[in-house]
């Protein structure tokens, strides 16, 4: 899921650091984009649409971000380079302002806050709440949504903590649920967490609490008090910042591990980028989460017992010894490798090491164990707790 925002987090950036300014660049989807018809469309729109002036912003913004980077700039750890690179964004356009009108940014290629917030407010009308079962039902979904999407994240935002903390998911998810009502009420669009704005925080150096608040405070003071100020920060340098965050969330590095761990791990790392670049975020997650289901299920089955054969004085002895968790999965093969013990023998199921027994195999050895005294088969059984099966039927 990371490598797979990560490679959007790039992809959508590209009109704005190229300095294109329409909303229908992506308009065909991603992998759309890349059809015969498609890609000549857009790269004769770069052509009209493409402004200088952005470009040499985005090279400046990264070149800034990868310096600060290395190791010979750590006196300048103090102030975050994202930061840096948004100031030198703002001076450049301001150099392009002053000295020529052709490299200069338009109006549309730099942040646009409205000069009156409070003017946007929309209150809810109740009176609607049960006249309409829209309402509810995409609630609902939006609940469910942001939900998944709130624990995926705090999930990927845990494994990029350089101090290995764990997030309380009860207590985020709470604070989701109470944020998500407050913009309802003052019609504002859902808020979830987002792996950005985290990955962000954790390479600035946060490292309590007090920066997830500090981090909307900031936002909020300057939206309310200096939109002017946010008004002058140019779309390509964020665009830089964000190619770089991205760079961080899908590394070469990432696809050359994950391919060292075998087909097991590797095929549900790149289907699950591929279906999200194709479909959207939570069909790839499940579609990853599925095929991985599927390799944990097919590992149990084959895995979830071992029978051995040995003789002693002309007669079979057999042994199966049953694996730490032993579930309903085998149930059928269990079953037919227990049909063919022949009969006068010995049989050992041994279930001494098991963490947890399903109760469809214990139903199943139990009984076994009754019919195999008509098969004069001796049974033993180790750690393995029996069952009334007559009682059942």
């Amino acid at each position: 899921m990371l490598a797979a925002i990560g490679i959007l987090l790039i992809a959508k950036q590209i009109p704005f650091a190229l300095g294109y300014d329409r909303p229908d660049f992506w308009s065909s989807g991603l992998l759309g984009f890349f059809t015969a018809k498609n890609i000549s469309y857009s790269i004769h729109n770069f052509n009209v649409h493409a402004t200088r002036g952005a470009i040499i912003i985005t090279a400046a913004s990264l070149g800034v971000l990868i310096l600060l980077q290395h190791p010979f700039a750590k006196k300048l750890k103090v102030i975050p380079a994202p930061l840096i690179a948004v100031l030198i964004g703002i001076l450049i356009n301001y150099i392009f302002e002053i000295a020529t009108t052709a490299y200069s940014l338009k109006q549309a290629q730099l942040v646009n806050i409205p000069k009156n917030i409070f003017g946007n407010i929309s209150f809810p009308a109740f009176s609607k709440l049960f006249s309409n079962s829209e309402i509810w039902k995409d609630g609902v979904i939006i609940g469910l949504l942001a939900t998944l999407e709130t624990l995926l994240c705090v999930e990927a935002i845990d494994k990029l903590d350089r101090h290995n903390r764990i997030t309380p998911v009860n207590r985020e998810l709470l604070a989701q649920g109470i944020g998500n009502i407050t913009c309802g009420l003052l019609g504002a669009i859902p808020m979830t967490a987002v792996i950005v704005r985290g990955a962000a925080n954790v390479d600035a150096g946060a490292r309590t609490r007090l920066s997830s608040f500090t981090h909307g405070l900031f936002l909020l003071i300057t939206v309310l008090f200096i939109p002017f100020a946010l008004n002058k920060i140019p779309y390509a340098s964020l665009a830089a910042i964000l190619f770089v965050t991205g760079y961080n969330l899908t590394k070469p590095k990432l696809y050359r591990n994950m391919w060292s761990l075998g087909w097991k791990q590797f095929l549900p790392f790149i289907l699950t980028i591929v279906i999200i670049l194709m479909t959207d975020l939570l069909i790839g997650v499940i579609t990853g989460l599925l095929l991985s289901v599927y390799y944990i299920i097919s590992q149990n089955f084959r895995a979830e017992y071992k029978v051995q054969a040995t003789e002693k004085n002309g007669q079979e002895i057999f042994y199966i010894k049953l694996n730490s968790n032993v579930t309903f999965l085998n149930k059928v093969k269990l079953k037919d490798a227990l049909d063919k013990i022949p009969e006068d023998s010995i049989l050992t199921i041994d279930g001494s090491e098991c963490n947890f027994i399903d109760y469809d195999i214990l139903e199943i050895i139990s009984e076994f164990e009754n019919k195999a005294r008509d098969r004069r088969i001796e049974i033993h059984l180790l750690g393995i707790e029996k069952v009334n099966v007559t009682a059942i039927h």
